[in-house]
């Protein structure tokens, strides 16, 4: 393929997703607001530890490098924002998990389950003796 045609066409398909890529971060905002108020104000009742935000959301790092130009330098803060955030809205919603339902789901091929450390302290699943000791109940 011609480089000049693929740059051309390559800028073209960019201009395309723009929208679709940049329209979520409304979402991500309001779902970062409203995740970090959750654990506020839930966690401390229930006896969880927080997520520490900044241990996952680091988005002012990358727009230091001097070779990036300033819509690279703009879009790498926004993937580190949304990736993190992604992170981080994880361990809030895996430790709210284990606070409430802390039983492994059934095994199926190609079902993506919880880390390691975290399934250990999860009741097997179907075994009401280990949901028992593992939650009192």
């Amino acid at each position: 393929m011609d480089y000049r045609k693929y740059q051309s066409r390559r800028v073209w398909l960019h201009l395309i997703s723009i929208p679709f890529i940049w329209l979520p971060i409304i979402a991500v905002i309001l779902l970062d607001i409203l995740t970090s108020l959750y654990q506020f104000v839930c966690f401390p009742l229930y006896g969880i530890r927080r997520v520490k935000r900044s241990a996952y959301i680091q988005i002012l790092d990358r727009n230091k490098l001097s070779y990036l130009n300033p819509l690279e330098k703009l879009g790498c803060m926004y993937c580190g924002y949304a990736n993190g955030f992604l992170l981080y809205a994880k361990e809030i919603a895996s430790r709210t998990e284990k606070y409430w339902c802390g039983i492994m789901h059934a095994d199926k091929p190609g079902f993506k389950t919880q880390e390691d450390q975290v399934k250990q302290h999860f009741a097997r699943f179907g075994d009401k003796e280990d949901f028992w000791k593992k939650y009192g109940k």
